[in-house]
């Protein structure tokens, strides 16, 4: 088939191939159940504390949070604490992830999910791993977050270490374009 002249130069074929994952990261896609009256989603199963599935955590604190349109939460991560995250499918969040652990076979690796967005899934987040997020809908976006840790504002005692919005380039906040 004959294409306009000076179009093969600049056209490229996107990679549609799965991206590297994080070692220790991991989604469960979790049962949606919609009917005429509304929806209904179980985040998560406790048995004395612990949640039951493939996340070993004992949670010591769950959060809530609501990022305003285009607000980013920049990076930060944890020495001990382990995170596990939900965003509602009616919100649209763009996680990034990058591994910082030096033992590990994907340090350096850097991931990004899209939460929310029509789909319910839980994101296990282990120690080690910088996270930041944008909301990208065009309304306020929530994320529920369970946490093995108690927060401690105490400097002796607090685990959370930031890094600044742009320590991976400012563009990495960016969409993607392909």
């Amino acid at each position: 088939m004959q294409i306009l002249p000076g179009i093969d130069q600049q056209a490229f074929q996107q990679d549609y191939s799965k991206k590297g994952s994080i070692e220790g990261v991991k989604t469960i896609a979790l049962k949606r159940f919609n009917d005429d009256g509304g929806a209904f989603t179980e985040l998560a199963r406790l048995s004395e504390g612990c949640l039951q599935s493939e996340f070993p955590l004992s949670i010591r604190q769950i959060n809530y949070s609501i990022m305003e349109t285009g607000a980013l939460k920049a990076f930060h991560f944890h020495r001990r604490q382990t995170d596990v995250w939900f965003v509602p499918p009616e919100d649209k969040v763009l996680l990034i992830l990058v591994d910082l652990r030096v033992d590990s076979p994907t340090q350096g690796l850097m991931q990004r999910m899209v939460l929310g967005d029509c789909k319910s899934e839980l994101v296990f987040i282990p120690p080690g791993i910088a996270h930041g997020c944008k909301n990208l809908a065009d309304h306020q976006s929530r994320i529920m977050y369970f946490i093995d840790q108690q927060f401690n504002p105490d400097p002796a005692e607090c685990d959370e270490w930031r890094l600044p919005w742009d320590h991976f380039g400012a563009g990495i906040w960016d969409i993607q374009r392909g």
